[in-house]
């Protein structure tokens, strides 16, 4: 199930594999039942079953279709935590709830329960020893950092560590891993609206700091860290006003969809020789039963009815860089070719981080 979902080209061969998983409600968000079985194995059931059901969950929320669906489940974030904060849970699954969580932070709904949770404490705490992190874990752990400190609530989480968090983000503005840059950068801005983490910042020195990373070669960072420190010297109060309440819908373009290489790296079932897997065993196995009996009574299938896998693909259309940051990921394979990168879903907030560099 999942290999058809991440090994499906993008475009409508894509997107007819996740609306069918959607319509028949796969993971039965629909029916709760179901869903509080499926998320009672995600915490208690063997090791193998829970790393691959967090790859499907990470799949379904690299699409916004699929965002869609889960977001309507919010236990689930709890479930993705609690797998996520546990030591005892094996580096991949990790990885995947992670992923599945900083894709489904698009959701504001779901951003409140994650702020609500805590994991931004615990996101500060992992990220002070950067160093010993996976590339994957890095990334995704700063854009979900950033996604949630675009929030009133997540801002004012971040003021009883203030000093704390502050250390950890002037850090990561040198770590080698430049293309988190921006994730730090919006999050710097973001929390500096916080008075007292104005002061605190001011107090630490983070104007030099800044200024110790302006680089002729890098007009855009330079531009972007010359606002963190207009931002930093200013006496603007905080708007305490979130917009929860909006009724404009949070949720986002489908250019944010894509489907990083990732998903199936590191995997633990390995077939035999000769065994059918993934979609070769789907078509020859139940497409063709399913076929058969169709023809038995007489009904030829429609072009409509045709298995995904041979309906025509398009190619998406690559972003800019600043709007899907690419990752050092690429140089090693991650990128599936489609002009996306492992950040690709990275965040409509991060499109808000960058508009804010123009105020």
């Amino acid at each position: 199930m999942c290999e058809r979902l991440t090994r499906s080209e993008s475009g409508e061969q894509r997107d007819t594999v996740i609306l069918a998983y959607v319509q028949h409600d796969l993971l039965g968000c629909k029916n709760r039942q179901i869903t509080e079985a499926i998320l009672k194995m995600l915490v208690d059931s063997d090791e193998v079953v829970q790393q691959y059901l967090c790859r499907l969950f990470n799949g379904f929320a690299s699409l916004s279709v699929g965002r869609a669906y889960l977001g309507s489940y919010p236990e689930l974030v709890q479930a993705l935590q609690k797998t996520l904060t546990s030591d005892e849970r094996d580096p991949i699954t990790r990885e995947n709830a992670l992923g599945t969580l900083q894709k489904l932070s698009l959701k504001r709904h779901l951003q409140t329960c994650m702020i609500e949770s805590g994991i931004i404490s615990w996101l500060v705490q992992i990220l002070e020893d950067s160093d010993a992190l996976s590339d994957y874990t890095l990334e995704y752990s700063v854009a979900l950092l950033m996604n949630l400190c675009l929030r009133t609530q997540g801002k004012k989480t971040c003021g009883p560590e203030r000093g704390k968090v502050l250390k950890v983000l002037s850090d990561l503005l040198g770590h080698e891993d430049q293309e988190i840059r921006p994730y730090v950068n919006g999050t710097l801005y973001s929390i500096l609206s916080v008075p007292e983490i104005r002061n605190e910042a001011r107090a630490m020195g983070m104007e030099e700091i800044l200024k110790c990373f302006v680089k002729e070669d890098s007009p855009e960072m330079n531009r972007q860290l010359q606002f963190i420190i207009k931002q930093l010297n200013s006496e603007i109060a905080m708007d305490d006003t979130d917009s929860d309440d909006e009724e404009e819908d949070d949720e986002e373009d489908q250019d944010q969809d894509a489907m990083e290489a990732d998903l199936d790296k590191a995997e633990i079932i390995n077939p035999r020789a000769g065994e059918l897997v993934g979609e070769k065993l789907l078509t020859t196995e139940y497409l063709g039963i399913v076929t058969s009996a169709r023809s038995q009574r007489g009904q030829e299938p429609s072009s409509r009815q045709g298995t995904a896998m041979n309906r025509e693909s398009k190619v998406a259309t690559p972003h800019e860089v600043l709007q899907r940051p690419s990752t050092r990921s690429g140089s090693r394979g991650s990128n599936r070719g489609d002009g996306h990168s492992r950040l690709g879903s990275a965040s409509k907030d991060f499109e808000c981080s960058q508009s804010m560099w123009q105020l």
